[in-house]
């Protein structure tokens, strides 16, 4: 017996947004997510700290959910100065590639830039920003039988090639020369 407790799925990814009638109109009219649950207090109950807010969930046809926090103030999140920001993103999973595509167009029709269809070989994914400046993927699996199972057995030797690697390109920059000569 392990002291691991099992991790069964996502209940929800929670993000700030700017106006919380403004996201519902987003994920809920325009995406197709109901909103299931709002709630507001004036003190967070995990910390005690003294501050309102509104939470807000949408849910996905897997039963998690997306969530919001709208913290009053009406200013938008602020994105990590260190990352780009095509890293963070949230990617939703869609049946078939022609319901990317149906997305796509839907989201075109609303006036919100979208990038691809892109083709990963496993994954056909469209990109666009919600407004609250959370980039969001919608995704259909395309991979062919056994590649995922193939992927796995080298991921961790693949981790220690990166690793390898990425310390070798830090040494270079440290040194000031160029880790790829």
């Amino acid at each position: 017996m392990t002291d691991q407790a099992t991790i069964k799925g996502l209940y929800h990814f929670s993000h700030p947004c700017r106006d919380a009638e403004q996201t519902r109109a987003f994920y809920e009219d325009l995406l197709g997510l109901p909103l299931v649950n709002f709630m507001s207090a004036d003190r967070v109950p995990s910390t005690g700290e003294e501050k309102p807010y509104a939470h807000m969930f949408f849910e996905l046809g897997d039963g998690s959910y997306v969530a919001f926090f709208d913290l009053g103030e009406n200013e938008m999140p602020k994105p990590s100065p260190n990352t780009p920001d095509w890293v963070q993103h949230l990617a939703l999973e869609v049946p078939t590639v022609e319901d990317v595509v149906r997305t796509k167009e839907r989201l075109l029709r609303a006036g919100v830039d979208v990038k691809g269809v892109v083709d990963h070989e496993f994954i056909q994914s469209v990109y666009f920003f919600d407004p609250n400046g959370l980039r969001l993927e919608i995704t259909t699996r395309t991979e062919a039988p056994g590649v995922l199972e193939a992927a796995a057995k080298s991921a961790h030797r693949q981790i220690e090639d990166w690793s390898i690697a990425k310390k070798a390109r830090l040494e270079g920059r440290k040194g000031g020369g160029d880790a790829r000569q």
